[in-house]
């Protein structure tokens, strides 16, 4: 289900928990809010839809990847750069990495590990 995006900066600053199996649920929500906004928006986190979980979405070509409980393994190849949100207004300078590592569970609670390089490492680098 598609959900209204938050902007409240004192939500979004709080340490979102470890989603467990009774969070799968939002793999359609985030999935049904990123394409509502598909036109301004490339990846989601949980808490951007209300949710204080580790949860991600970014799309990896067309396909949705969803991360629960995602883990920065590794990364490499830093860099600065500006990046906007749909939850806050303007961009903002951030650290990412061109190549990164990611250990995390998926849509059925399956442990995978993914190495990203170019624009979906750019996303999925959690600093």
């Amino acid at each position: 289900m598609e959900k209204k995006i938050v902007k409240d900066i004192l939500f979004l600053s709080q340490v979102s928990q470890p989603a467990s199996q009774d969070d799968l649920y939002l793999a359609r929500d985030l999935q049904d809010t990123l394409l509502a906004n598909r036109e301004t928006c490339v990846g989601l986190a949980a808490n951007m839809i209300g949710v204080q979980k580790r949860v991600i979405i970014f799309n990896l070509g067309l396909v949705p990847v969803v991360m629960f409980n995602p883990v920065l393994l590794s990364s490499e190849g830093a860099y600065e750069t500006e990046e906007g949100c749909l939850s806050l207004t303007g961009v903002r300078p951030t650290k990412r990495y061109e190549t990164i590592r990611v250990t995390y569970r998926d849509s059925k609670w399956q442990e995978q590990t993914i190495t990203l390089t170019g624009f979906p490492a750019r996303f999925a680098s959690m600093n």
